[in-house]
């Protein structure tokens, strides 16, 4: 790396939602901020939260996470924590939103969250825009995978 240039890639806990890419086709992802209150940040530093079931959605021109579970911060007093559940706004600009917008009139297209990351000390959240897979899809994703690895098998067998 450079002198002087700073690393931009996110650094500390990463929640992934690896269900995600397993039930839907990902077409576009679009990274974005999340508003927060201040015992959320300090649980999701702590990697306690779930974002498998959640997903996104779009009110009145902004969007919200719904359904992500962030863990209620144990050493903070029980009237300063935070709803684990609540709907949480993401932060996008109004370009991207009416891009976004588009996408989920469409009949199957569906905004999925990706990871909750975070990103010089600012929470973000990646959205992607999917479509649901069905059962066949998923066998041959799976029939691809296992090619994949026997073709690696085999080179590494023929490189000794």
């Amino acid at each position: 790396m450079a002198k002087g240039k700073e690393d931009n890639k996110p650094k500390g806990v990463r929640i992934a939602n690896r269900k995600a890419f397993h039930d839907y086709q990902i077409l576009e992802k679009v990274e974005c901020g999340m508003e927060l209150t201040g015992t959320e940040v300090k649980s999701l530093r702590a990697g306690q939260a779930k974002i498998d079931e959640a997903y996104a959605r779009l009110y009145a021109g902004q969007v919200h996470l719904v359904g992500a579970n962030i863990a209620l911060y144990p050493q903070a007093a029980p009237e300063m924590n935070h709803d684990p559940t609540r709907d949480r706004k993401l932060l996008l600009h109004r370009r991207q939103i009416e891009v976004l917008e588009a996408h989920v009139r469409q009949k199957g297209k569906t905004l999925i969250p990706l990871a909750v990351y975070f990103k010089n000390g600012w929470a973000k959240c990646e959205i992607g825009v999917g479509v649901g897979k069905r059962e066949y899809d998923k066998r041959q994703d799976a029939r691809k995978r296992e090619h994949q690895r026997e073709m690696k098998r085999e080179m590494s067998r023929r490189n000794r």
